[in-house]
Order: C-alpha cells, then structure tokens, then sequence
C-alpha cells in the first residue's frame, strides 16, 4: 500500500515530531495529521528527508538538551 506509485499520499507528523507517508484516500490514523497537500509519493519522501534531519523523537531530544542532574 505505501509503495503504489500510482496514488497520492500526504505527509504526517505525530506528537513526537516523526514524519511518515499515509494514503491521501484513506483517513489518517489517531495521533498523525497532515503536514500539507496531497502529493505523489516521491515527492513525499523528498520532503520528508529535506525535514526531517534529527530522527529522535522530540520528547528524547528535550530529555537530552536538560543539564545533567548533579
């Protein structure tokens, strides 16, 4: 289903700040919302890896920039 190039998709984003692709014909799943238009799949994919260039999850990126606890 994610590898039909024949279809639209959207790019998502969850709480956690990781991006996927989802079916723009199918209704997005608890949690994600769509980060703009529905586009062809590489297109997608394109942005993706243009935006998304820390693949921690946000909460672990927060957790890590803390100062140590002494």
């Amino acid at each position: 289903m994610f590898d039909d190039e024949t279809i639209e998709y959207f790019v998502v984003i969850n709480d956690e700040e990781q991006y996927s692709i989802w079916p723009a014909h199918r209704d997005l799943p608890a949690g994600w919302h769509a980060t703009g238009p529905a586009r062809p799949r590489q297109d997608c994919l394109r942005h993706i890896e243009e935006e998304w260039t820390d693949m921690r999850p946000k909460s672990l990126r927060l957790a890590m920039d803390q100062p140590p606890v002494s």
